[in-house]
């Protein structure tokens, strides 16, 4: 059997079929696998840029996220800054009213202290014309003495209001 042509031709043959079925699977797995290869570096490129823009919207979300702080502060600063100020203005205004307050009140105070005295002088006036008209009604007499009464009289009402 190994001296006959045929079966070393059957022996070639299958040799030949198998080379050319091994090159022809090796070639379909060859590309197969580089197809893979290059879906795989396909979406790792895509991974890659995904992740650099998630990197970069990361980055502005931080940014942002620090604006708002810092305009958050801001905010808090011109706020307290106000507050303080609307309180120096309401104890200003408070602190103006008592001062109007007193001064009112010493004012009438002062008022009423001068129609006191006013009135003390009126009442002190009416009983020395009285008292006078009845010292010198007793003591002068005639014509005469009315003169003197209501001279004094006319002096005192002067000098008293």
């Amino acid at each position: 059997m190994l001296q006959s042509t045929d079966f070393w031709v059957l022996v070639a043959f299958v040799i030949f079929f198998g080379i050319v079925i091994y090159a022809g699977a090796h070639r379909t797995l060859l590309k197969g696998l580089d197809a893979r290869s290059k879906r795989i570096a396909d979406d790792l490129d895509e991974a890659r840029k995904l992740r650099e823009d998630a990197q970069k919207i990361l980055a502005d979300y931080e940014q942002k996220r620090r604006d708002a702080e810092k305009e958050a502060d801001a905010i808090v600063s011109v706020a307290k800054a106000e507050a303080e100020r609307l309180a120096l203005e309401a104890k200003q205004k408070s602190e103006e009213f008592v001062a109007r307050r007193t001064k009112m009140a010493e004012t009438k105070i002062a008022q009423a202290e001068t129609q006191a005295i006013a009135e003390v002088r009126a009442v002190a006036a009416d009983a020395a014309v009285k008292a006078a008209t009845e010292v010198m009604t007793t003591s002068a007499k005639g014509k005469k003495g009315d003169e003197l009464i209501e001279k004094g009289l006319k002096e005192v009402r002067s000098k008293l209001h």
